[in-house]
């Protein structure tokens, strides 16, 4: 993970910065570009990674509010199969991180998600990297896990996190909780990465005291990150995140941090960002409407030089 300062702007500027990697989230919907064609088009335009979202379905009942506000974009219901389509993304590219943007991890079967997880990093050759979060739409969850209180979700995606890293470092796992139990098993492959290892996007008071316990990278929205007086402060959320991990007794340093930004963030903002330490900023669709092919590459070309710059 690329921490060293580098000096120079390609501009002529003076600026001090250091390096920082840049991905993009693909709404990965069926009438858009290609996974396989959006992950060469960012590996060619010096991109370190490409990320998914993943929602199975949407309830028509809308009981649960969209977390943005007002009506709920088409991208949300639009998103075909995130590990299917970061298969296709590994056999176009050979170094793209392959990313889940993220994965809803209860809305899986335990034995299943470890088979598919692990699959995706074989044949990627270990490039997968897993963003996983709670969700937001209760009624969705509701539809996969009925036994499931939606108030219980954080706890049960600790408890989830740690049945996969049983199942993907173990010969013969088995493991016995609360919501996750399974007799002894032969559970392969096994993924070629040690363990494959887990972001968590969380941005709340509680996902953030999860990410630092126990995640491996961490990938919140900008936008989410707000102080104790609700005002929009990234650098004090990522100290308070950094304190929290200390304080589990973790490396702060060791966690990698990745922000998603919407929009076209300002350079002096993403400065910020690299003098923070952030490792990799990820940039999307200004909004979650459906983008056409061409759409999303002159999109990536306005990132290119941005992206050059930082490297």
């Amino acid at each position: 993970m690329a921490r060293d300062p580098i000096w120079g702007d390609p501009g002529g500027g003076a600026l001090y910065h250091r390096a920082m990697r840049f991905g993009y989230l693909s709404l990965n919907h069926a009438s858009g570009i290609s996974p396989a064609k959006a992950a060469r088009a960012l590996e060619d335009r010096g991109f370190d990674s490409i990320w998914v979202p993943e929602h199975s379905h949407i309830p028509t009942s809308r009981v649960s509010p969209y977390p943005g506000g007002g009506e709920l974009p088409p991208g949300y219901w639009n998103m075909m199969d995130p590990f299917t389509s970061l298969a296709a993304a590994a056999e176009a590219t050979d170094s793209l991180i392959l990313a889940t943007g993220i994965c809803l991890l209860l809305e899986h079967d335990l034995l299943d998600l470890a088979c598919t997880t692990a699959t995706v990093d074989v044949l990627s050759e270990g490039r997968l990297l897993l963003g996983i979060g709670v969700g937001w739409n209760a009624e969705e969850l509701a539809h996969h896990r009925p036994d499931l209180p939606f108030a219980l979700r954080y706890k049960a995606m600790r408890e989830r996190v740690d049945a996969l890293r049983t199942i993907w470092r173990e010969e013969t796992p088995a493991y016995a909780g609360r919501w996750e139990r399974f007799s002894e098993s032969w559970v392969y492959p096994k993924p070629v990465q040690p363990s494959i290892p887990i972001a968590l996007g969380n941005a709340g008071p509680i996902g953030i005291q999860h990410a630092a316990e126990y995640a491996d990278h961490w990938c919140p929205i900008d936008a989410g990150l707000k102080n104790d007086q609700g005002r929009p402060d990234i650098p004090d959320r990522v100290g308070y995140f950094r304190r929290l991990a200390s304080e589990a007794g973790r490396d702060p340093s060791a966690i990698g941090i990745t922000i998603f930004a919407w929009g076209k963030p300002p350079r002096e903002r993403l400065d910020s960002y690299a003098e923070l330490g952030v490792e990799r900023v990820v940039v999307g669709p200004p909004a979650f409407d459906l983008h056409d092919e061409e759409a999303v590459l002159k999109f990536l070309d306005f990132w290119a030089p941005t992206v050059e710059h930082y490297r």
